[in-house]
């Protein structure tokens, strides 16, 4: 039986952290580092799409994990992102991530061309081979990645002795349950859209990785311990006051992680830059819309976690 339980649990993906010229900034990487850590969540999963990854280079890559590992080992359970559209990049990164300690390292399939199942197969175990002493988690992203993660797919992996589980994040909640179904106890499956948090945890899910935890972990903090108290009334509450707050975020001109980014420079006096492009920056209209949101998350832990 695998040992799961640094996996269990609420786990924000890391945002990218931009100084004023748009580069990648050491000291606001490790700054929002503290603040996770201060906030007490399990873990957080770095270089994923919350990471605007595609958009970073393999170079950028290594300083944002780097900084996280600074701050983070001992305290929080890492994921890195090692994906890239091709392997040798992959390879490089899954090699740098083992060298640092990360706990696992985890990878959507390649963009693009549609490959067959075997050829995703070697992609993944090709990264996995690099890090060879390190767990590894395989992201289930079909509506970005354009290809979903079969059952025989996932069979296949899971003769990959490091392949620990799915990080699920296709919108159907059925699919949690089936991948947990086809690993049973020796793995672990995250569920991935945040919107459904409860329904994926009740369909077997030991954990959650998302990308809007990190604007707002203490709601979703609580949200885990009223599903393990199994008080489905209020978790059901809670839900829906996230959903709201997720839907207004993304109610912006600009793009949602710019719209995050914000939310923490007012709500926790944290500046993380803005996006890469090509994603859209904030206009003067978002502002209220972002304003309003701070304000949305600020009152529902006064309402929920008080």
């Amino acid at each position: 039986m695998r040992d799961l339980d640094k996996y269990k649990g609420v786990i924000p993906a890391f945002y990218a952290c931009y100084d004023g010229e748009g580069e990648i900034s050491p000291e606001r990487v490790r700054a929002l580092t503290r603040l996770h850590v201060e906030k007490g969540v399990k873990g957080v999963y770095v270089n994923g799409s919350s990471g605007e990854c595609i958009y970073l280079s393999v170079e950028d890559r290594k300083t944002v994990l780097e900084n996280v590992m600074a701050e983070a080992k001992g305290k929080l359970t890492v994921i890195a992102h090692v994906a890239c559209n091709n392997t040798k990049d992959s390879v490089e990164l899954a090699k740098h991530a083992e060298a640092l300690g990360v706990d696992a390292i985890a990878a959507i399939p390649p963009i693009y061309f549609r490959l067959p199942e075997y050829a995703i197969a070697d992609y993944w175990n090709a990264m996995s081979a690099a890090a060879s002493n390190t767990d590894f988690i395989i992201y289930n992203i079909p509506q970005l990645a354009g290809v979903a993660l079969t059952q025989s797919l996932y069979e296949k992996m899971r003769e990959n002795p490091r392949v620990i589980g799915v990080k699920n994040s296709s919108m159907p909640v059925q699919d949690i349950q089936m991948f947990c179904a086809a690993g049973g106890e020796d793995y672990i499956v995250f569920n991935g859209p945040d919107e459904q948090f409860i329904s994926g945890r009740v369909m077997g899910a030991k954990g959650g990785i998302g990308g809007t935890y990190g604007a707002m972990p203490e709601l979703f903090l609580k949200l885990d311990e009223l599903v393990v108290a199994q008080d489905m009334e209020k978790a059901c509450k809670l839900q829906y006051a996230i959903n709201e707050i997720i839907y207004k975020m993304c109610s912006c001109h600009g793009n949602m992680y710019g719209v995050i980014k914000e939310i923490l420079r007012i709500n926790e006096d944290l500046d993380l830059g803005g996006v890469r492009s090509p994603l859209a920056p904030l206009i003067p209209s978002d502002m209220p819309i972002v304003a309003e949101a701070a304000a949305m998350i600020r009152g529902a832990i006064e309402k929920y976690c008080a």
